[in-house]
């Protein structure tokens, strides 16, 4: 009995093949034939195969060189060659005592996908290449197709609202800020004010400014007016001046403005127009800093010198500190008559006394000027010096007034050291500098130098003045340049300068 069922399991062991490549071979075919022994009581009377794996696609070889291959179980015994076999695939005992190699993810189809699966694919060689280029990256274009037309954009729902409807609060504040309102772009605009003083002008003598004025007086603001009030200075038409200021004393909302009130008072003055009482501290007691700032530049201005000196001198009892550049102004005009020298030297020391000293670079050089006429040249090397330790770059203008003080100093190599420092430099020379640079070469008798500024400044486009032609002519005599002398002289003659008799006696004497 017990040999009889050895030998039919061994006949049924020997029937099985096993594809190489079976990790666990013995043991998943031992395990398998169990379970299919249970299978065997799930079948249908007709004992019908059951599939419950899809099989695994073979690719039929002709020659049988790719086939893998399948050898029993005696084989494996004598050989002791472990079969190769995927770790991933399940193996499946079919009825008639083989086992098949199939996949764990494979499931039930039906006939017709069996039929699919067991046919040789056959790819078309565009199927290749689009493949391949997926690999490579962009697909290439077909020829005739370069071009790719877009169809275009649907039309958005915003971009195409009926007109009418209200926009959007995001939009509305970008709007807003891009349209600034009318008042506030003209109400500091120089060129509608000044077009304001043009429109004033040309009104009848009979009609009021507030003909103008009236229809722009929504756009303006407090101090617009200023700037309008100072051009009708300059036309002289101080009336009008006065007649915008009351106007604007008739504005709830620009009035009062300070700032129209000092351009009023600085025209009104500048045209002989304003009257003071002989009161001058309570007018200083009433007025503010600018207004009295602007009192005095009128003042200034139209020529009337001592009565500004005598507004700076109570302002200075007052102990109201006025600007510098009012000092400088006064300075300035004070210095043109010689008379006037002791009230120089007195706004001078005042200036001296200030530690807050502001001057522009046109204010300085303007008392630099003046202290040159009064020989004062300690006072102009000490402003030039504070200048530059001020950080402030000097100009052209104030290079020459250094050199004409030193050279008036008779300081000659002092004044040549900055003759250096110009071109050092690459300071562009103007018709002043070379005459003074020419002067300095001819007090030192270098000829050389004289002569070659002489040729700059016929380069720069300028054209010498007489006293240039007449330094030129001395440095020549002097050297004994008889025939420059009279080319000189010549050609100041044909520039329209008649040279003096005494001169020409001079040369004939040299030439003798």
């Amino acid at each position: 009995m017990d040999a009889a069922v050895l030998s039919c399991c061994f006949r049924n062991v020997l029937e099985i093949s096993v594809p190489i490549g079976s990790a666990k071979s013995w043991k998943t075919t031992i395990i398998r034939n169990r379970r299919d022994q249970v299978r065997l009581s799930l079948m249908d009377p007709s004992r019908t195969r059951i599939n419950l794996r899809k099989p695994i696609k073979k690719l039929k070889d002709p020659q049988g060189i790719n086939d893998p291959p399948v050898f029993t179980v005696n084989e494996s015994l004598h050989k002791e060659t472990r079969p190769f076999h995927d770790p991933g695939d399940s193996v499946v005992i079919d009825f008639d005592g083989t086992v098949d190699a199939l996949s764990n993810d494979s499931e039930t189809d039906n006939d017709e996908e069996k039929e699919q699966i067991e046919e040789n694919p056959e790819w078309d060689p565009e199927d290749i290449e689009t493949i391949t280029a997926l690999f490579r990256g962009r697909i290439p274009q077909k020829p005739g197709k370069l071009v790719r037309k877009r169809p275009l954009p649907l039309p958005l729902p915003y971009k195409n609202r009926p007109p009418g409807l209200p926009s959007s609060k995001k939009w509305s504040r970008t709007t807003n800020s891009s349209r600034k309102s009318l008042s506030s772009r003209v109400y500091k605009d120089p060129t509608f004010l000044i077009g304001l003083a043009k429109e004033i002008r040309n009104l009848d003598p009979e009609k009021d400014v507030s003909t103008v004025l009236d229809k722009c007086s929504r756009f303006l603001r407090k101090g617009s007016l200023s700037l309008t009030v100072r051009e009708l200075g300059h036309m002289g038409l101080p009336e009008r001046a006065l007649q915008i200021f009351c106007w604007v004393q008739e504005q709830p909302h620009l009035s009062p403005d300070d700032r129209l009130l000092a351009s009023t008072v600085e025209v009104l003055a500048r045209n002989h127009e304003l009257k003071l009482s002989f009161k001058l501290e309570k007018f200083l007691s009433l007025s503010s800093q600018n207004v009295y700032e602007a009192v005095v530049r009128g003042f200034t201005r139209s020529g009337n010198l001592k009565l500004a000196y005598k507004l700076v001198s109570a302002a200075k009892n007052g102990k109201m500190i006025l600007d510098s550049g009012v000092y400088a102004k006064l300075i300035l005009e004070l210095g043109k008559n010689p008379d006037n020298h002791v009230l120089v030297l007195n706004l001078l020391e005042e200036l001296a006394e200030r530690d807050d000293l502001n001057l522009t670079q046109q204010d300085c050089t303007a008392i630099m000027k003046v202290c040159v006429r009064l020989r004062k040249f300690e006072i102009v090397e000490n402003l030039f010096n504070w200048f530059i330790d001020s950080g402030m770059k000097p100009s052209v203008v104030m290079y020459t007034t250094l050199i004409h003080s030193r050279y008036s100093n008779n300081c000659y190599r002092e004044a040549l050291a900055l003759v250096w420092e110009m071109e050092g430099l690459n300071c562009l020379f103007d018709l002043p500098a070379y005459r003074v640079v020419i002067r300095l070469f001819v007090a030192l008798n270098d000829l050389e130098r004289a002569v070659r500024y002489f040729s700059k400044l016929k380069e720069a486009g300028f054209s010498p003045a007489f006293d240039i032609y007449m330094d030129v002519i001395k440095i020549y005599a002097v050297n004994g340049r008889i025939a420059k002398c009279k080319e000189v002289c010549k050609e100041a003659e044909v520039a329209g300068f008649k040279i003096e008799e005494q001169t020409r006696s001079v040369l004939m004497q040299l030439q003798e």
